[in-house]
């Protein structure tokens, strides 16, 4: 499966860090230049990252690094760059840059070098970088291509999602890739804290699959410590019940009661007291041994009326609910707006971009979509001339040999 390499860069061992066994030592922060340092409420600002990811796990990873701050170097093959770049349409309107990409590509500088023939380079650039971000695949499984779907289907995430009586799905987005990437971050962030008390560097491994299946939560506890085999609930929960998107008159509403309390309130702003004293539906252990009763009564109920109807009703209701929206009224959503989540950005070559911004916010740390998705190799000379101090001739060099672009 796809993996990620990380290592926090040090001063020693640096000809083997594009290995699978890749060792590091001590730390002098002396021994190297600085990152770019834009701003102390910045928390890693100063840090710099050699990211050698591509597709989605890696670039989520390092992207949100580059949000708290960090200088987020991209190495790309010359010619294509990352392979999300080509992933459309749709693309840019009158480009062939992909949406696909910038979704997880900001903040970064795109540095486009042949990692055979500038080893060396790359050996460079290694000695002033802190972490090195890399996705080439130790281990059994190093001959076996590593998508999302493929670690979710292996890893169980398919088997247990999609309708009761139908066939296994993958989620909507590939979310063992994002929290493969969210693992990672945090895990880059703890040694980093940790070579702050030591003076050491580690190697840390982060897999979609073992990322699977550590997300697989109380579905994975079930099996393990009651012996039960998971099965698809659509959007049912298998041990709360009501916990599920009811079909409306125009669309579907998601209703949870997580305890018999907010299972009362919702009887009670339904109009059906009567179902209150019912043994069956009395507490949520009778309501799951019963779902198909009750909830026969329940859909029937929602169907009458339409998602802003049911909105109005349940305005004022102490349980979980929400429409199941469309992807252009999650966008068109008050809250979203209010927050402003959204960011606009100018790009080098389309123009405006519209980018989903960083949902956390701290009191006094920031955290910001600063640069555009750059382009491919948008930033080769100027990372050689002013990090490592190439001269004009041994870059031009460089690109007539192919060697970087």
């Amino acid at each position: 499966m796809d993996k990620l390499i990380i290592s926090c860069i040090t001063t020693y061992a640096r000809s083997c860090l594009l290995k699978c066994n890749c060792k590091v030592g001590s730390f002098n922060r002396e021994q190297r230049l600085y990152a770019t340092s834009i701003s102390d409420r910045f928390p890693l600002s100063g840090v710099r990252i050699l990211d050698l990811t591509r597709i989605v796990a890696g670039p989520y990873c390092t992207m949100i690094l580059g949000d708290l701050g960090a200088e987020v170097l991209k190495i790309e093959r010359p010619g294509t760059g990352d392979e999300s770049r080509k992933w459309g349409p749709p693309f840019f309107e009158g480009t062939q840059e992909s949406t696909y990409f910038s979704c997880v590509n900001r903040n970064k500088k795109s540095v486009c070098i042949d990692l055979k023939k500038g080893r060396q380079v790359i050996y460079d650039l290694i000695k002033e970088c802190d972490v090195l971000v890399e996705n080439y695949v130790p281990g059994p499984y190093a001959s076996k291509p590593g998508y999302d779907v493929i670690a979710a289907s292996v890893g169980g995430l398919m088997h247990i999602t999609g309708p009761k009586d139908g066939p296994p799905c993958k989620v909507g987005v590939a979310m063992t890739d994002l929290a493969t990437g969210l693992y990672a971050h945090g895990a880059i962030m703890a040694a980093l804290l940790q070579r702050a008390k030591t003076n050491e560097g580690q190697w840390i491994q982060c897999d979609l699959l073992s990322t699977q299946v550590a997300s697989l939560i109380n579905v994975a506890s079930n099996y393990l410590n009651a012996g039960k085999e998971a099965t698809r609930w659509g959007s049912e929960h298998e041990s709360i019940v009501p916990y599920e998107s009811f079909p409306t008159k125009d669309g579907y509403l998601t209703v949870g009661t997580g305890s018999d309390a907010q299972f009362i309130a919702l009887l009670r702003i339904l109009e059906l007291p009567q179902l209150a004293d019912n043994k069956k539906f009395k507490t949520n252990t009778e309501r799951v041994k019963n779902r198909e009763e009750l909830l026969h009564i329940l859909r029937s109920e929602f169907k009458r009326k339409t998602n802003k109807e049911w909105m109005e009703v349940l305005a004022d209701a102490p349980f979980p609910w929400g429409p199941v929206n469309s992807i252009g009224q999650v966008f068109d959503d008050p809250h979203i707006k209010n927050i402003g989540l959204v960011k606009e950005m100018e790009h080098a070559t389309v123009g405006k971009v519209k980018l989903v911004g960083p949902p956390v916010i701290y009191s006094y740390a920031q955290n910001e979509a600063r640069l555009p998705p750059p382009t491919l190799g948008q930033h080769t000379s100027e990372v050689l001339k002013e990090l490592l101090k190439y001269s004009e001739a041994t870059i031009k060099n460089l690109i007539h040999d192919k060697v970087i672009q």
